[in-house]
């Protein structure tokens, strides 16, 4: 597995993460011997980057992956999440800390690599609604310096945020210098982290965000590549994983998602790559600058899918050209 430099930290990362969220559900839902199973093969195969929050089924997956991993880090990187209720929004700084100290107590770690903001920046949640709205002011002013005083404190090495919402929020949290790390939502569906897109494209514009992150030297990980489970070219969804996904960036709905991500199905046909999700990743791992794609499974053949789509490696540069006119059509449908 290619290892890449993370930002301006000392970490070196996998090319791919492993994501023990819900929307894929192994480590949410799933036995614990298929999750240590999975979790084994991932570090035996050079995935070493486990991304897990405590929001991911009220804190299962932070104690599966505590007893996956069983104090053994030599090697790993893990990344946990704080997302800020609405109630919790008069103290913000309490809130980080309470939900720091139960996460590194469910992992069985004393320390997190990288602990991350997960509330949307500047409106309301579709994911989560009972999270409070943070705007940039607040970010920087109140939930910065309760993550600062983590690190200080040895219980996470750097600080990261989840690229959600306000995209002048999001540019401005980049450029202040702060964080160390993002999760960047990029896909076949949602191109505009990575590249310019018509004004018409049907997604948030996230304006080349991966650019900007890469100047200031902030650690990206690409987020949902498979769209939710939209690029796996089915509606069906494995009964691990979450079976009602709101999608993120694409301002549409799941059916249509999955609707234009079938269009892609032409460089299947043609065997540029075997499956949809083996393109689908293989095209997020093509952007020069994204340093790590995080993928969700519900099990471990998705695991495996997934290493040997990105052995593979890049896409060619016609292949990606016959993307970007596939994904000018999306903008002409609008």
């Amino acid at each position: 597995m290619e290892m890449r430099q993370f930002g301006r930290t000392d970490l070196e990362v996998s090319r791919l993460t492993f994501g023990c969220g819900a929307v894929g559900g192994l480590m949410v839902k799933g036995d614990a011997s298929d999750q240590d199973r999975a979790v084994a093969w991932a570090r035996d195969n050079g995935i070493n980057f486990f991304d897990t929050a405590a929001s991911y089924g009220n804190g299962v997956s932070e104690t599966n992956l505590g007893r996956a991993l069983a104090g053994n880090t030599d090697g790993i990187v893990v990344s946990s999440k704080v997302g800020i209720a609405a109630h919790e929004m008069d103290d913000i700084s309490g809130a980080v800390v309470r939900s720091l100290d139960a996460s590194l107590s469910r992992l069985k770690l004393d320390h997190v690599d990288i602990f991350q903001l997960h509330n949307t920046l500047g409106q309301g949640d579709k994911v989560a609604p009972d999270r409070g709205v943070l705007d940039f002011d607040m970010v920087l002013n109140e939930v910065v310096p309760a993550l600062e005083k983590a690190r200080d404190a040895g219980k996470t090495r750097y600080l990261g945020f989840t690229a959600k919402g306000d995209v002048d929020d999001l540019h401005a949290l980049v450029a202040s210098g702060v964080f160390d790390s993002a999760q960047i939502f990029y896909n076949l569906l949602v191109p505009s982290a990575g590249e310019a897109i018509p004004s018409a494209y049907p997604c948030d514009d996230f304006r080349d965000l991966l650019s900007a992150a890469e100047r200031k030297g902030v650690g990206s990980i690409g987020v949902r590549v498979l769209a939710g489970g939209a690029l796996s070219g089915s509606e069906d969804r494995h009964p691990l994983g979450s079976q009602k996904v709101a999608p993120i960036g694409s301002n549409t709905d799941y059916a249509t998602d999955v609707r234009r991500g079938l269009v892609f199905r032409s460089l299947v046909e043609d065997g540029t790559a075997e499956t949809l999700p083996e393109l689908a990743i293989r095209y997020a791992i093509s952007h020069p600058t994204l340093s790590t794609t995080e993928i969700g499974i519900a099990t471990i053949e998705q695991l495996q899918g997934a290493a040997a789509a990105a052995e593979k490696g890049r896409l060619s540069s016609e292949a990606l050209s016959r993307i970007r006119d596939i994904q000018r059509g999306f903008a002409a449908e609008s």
